[in-house]
């Protein structure tokens, strides 16, 4: 098998090549001087199975146009079963309809992947499991939850598990249990008109511990600070946060670095800019390549 790149993730494709020993094929990636996207497949042979990389991230809209020419291109040159790789699925967040009128993101993108008809989609921590109803072709969705656990086994880090909200209590309840540490609930409130989030509680004991906050992305850092600023205020000793997608929006790296956050640990399902590399706070990266390279062997 054959691992292609699209421009998103190059140096999580090569992880994932490195890890089963395939070789990372050849892709020249360009635009025409009117922003359309122009991809060239360099092999002389292209493989009858092959596997395709690009995380929806950066500028997704450009990211999924990229993939879709991609996978065209090597069905084009004799792929017959295309395994697409989506570590970041984006567009995951919108998968409602919240106002009359918007349109329902998450199952477009899905209908445009599937119009390039990959074989099978190999995605990570999707933001809601029903996402995988709006695909008819065969999924692979994998956590990197266990990741973040056997870390924490192995360095004794904290002493509690945070809920930063109740999207995440389920999720948070299992971790809990499965660490065998005590569950503490960051109850919220919401503007309607706004859309402005307020902590108003805590639910269970803080003082003094080291908390855990997991979660599966980060945008713009707003809600996260605003946990980890309220920990400390009442009495947490350590605020770790441990986040499968890093979406690296501007200016986020560095809100984080001023905050009271004092750990911070992150998946490579996107890539790390330059930008974000030197800020106080730089993040503890743990590969998903492993996880990635096992879903792929058992395929």
């Amino acid at each position: 098998m054959q691992i292609f790149s699209g421009s998103t993730n190059k140096s999580l494709a090569q992880k994932i090549a490195k890890e089963l020993d395939f070789p990372l094929g050849k892709v020249e990636l360009s635009e025409f001087p009117n922003h359309e996207l122009r991809i060239w497949v360099k092999e002389k042979k292209v493989d009858k199975e092959v596997a395709v990389v690009q995380s929806f991230a950066g500028d997704p809209n450009k990211a999924i146009i990229e993939f879709c020419l991609l996978v065209d291109a090597l069905r084009r040159c004799g792929a017959h079963h295309i395994h697409a790789i989506i570590p970041w699925m984006g567009y995951c967040i919108q998968d409602k309809i919240f106002r009359p009128g918007e349109a329902l993101s998450a199952r477009v993108v899905a209908d445009i992947i599937q119009a390039v008809k990959p074989t099978t989609i190999i995605t990570v921590d999707l933001h809601n499991d029903s996402i995988q109803g709006f695909f008819s072709i065969p999924m692979v969705h994998l956590s990197a939850t266990p990741l973040f656990i056997e870390y924490v086994k192995k360095n004794n880090s904290v002493d509690c598990v945070v809920a930063p909200d109740v999207g995440a209590l389920k999720e948070t309840t299992r971790i809990a249990h499965v660490l065998d540490l005590p569950l503490v609930i960051v109850n919220k409130k919401r503007d309607l008109k706004t859309g402005e989030v307020t902590i108003v509680s805590v639910s269970g004991e803080i003082m003094g511990k080291r908390a855990l906050i997991m979660d599966d992305f980060i945008s713009t850092g707003g809600t996260l600070v605003q946990t980890v600023n309220y920990l400390k205020d009442k009495g947490v000793k350590k605020t770790m946060v441990a986040v499968t997608h890093h979406l690296f929006v501007e200016g986020v790296q560095k809100k984080l670095a001023k905050s009271a956050l004092d750990e911070f640990h992150i998946t490579d399902t996107n890539e790390m800019p330059e930008e974000a590399k030197g800020t106080r706070l730089k993040p503890h990266i743990m590969s998903v390549s492993g996880i990635i390279a096992e879903a792929l062997r058992e395929l």
